[in-house]
């Protein structure tokens, strides 16, 4: 079963470690993410930019609208994801909690849909014959 770990941050956390603690922290993250790769558990991390990078895109009455920033009313800004393959819910929140952003923000757990099912129960295409 795939689960995505959304990884948030809250910057004013980050800011009060110590000198070269986040960086610590990061070697450990990527050791982690090295060894569930290894373990065939990790399908893919990324980070993602700064939040002030973003753009908010919503359609309302037919206009597209994209303004700077996530704004999501709140400290924590996603910084990143990692997609993983576990048996259930309980082993993805272990996983989880092994990565050390946790202490600074949080992982949301979220199990992932799967597309392929998706596809069929609303009657589009393949994938395959789509990407073909």
């Amino acid at each position: 079963m795939k689960f995505i770990l959304l990884v948030y941050n809250d910057d004013t956390l980050v800011g009060t470690l110590p000198d070269g603690h986040a960086d610590s922290m990061m070697r450990d993250c990527l050791s982690h993410a090295d060894e569930l790769r290894r373990d065939g558990r990790l399908i893919e991390s990324q980070m993602l930019e700064d939040a002030a990078t973003a753009k908010s895109v919503r359609i309302r009455n037919g206009r597209v609208k994209a303004i700077d920033g996530p704004f999501a009313e709140t400290k924590e800004v996603l910084g990143g994801f990692n997609l993983i393959e576990a048996r259930d819910m309980e082993e993805a929140v272990e996983i989880a909690a092994h990565f050390p952003w946790a202490s600074t923000g949080c992982i949301e757990v979220r199990p992932v849909r799967d597309i392929g099912a998706v596809r069929q129960r609303v009657g589009a295409r393949p994938a395959a014959e789509v990407n073909g």
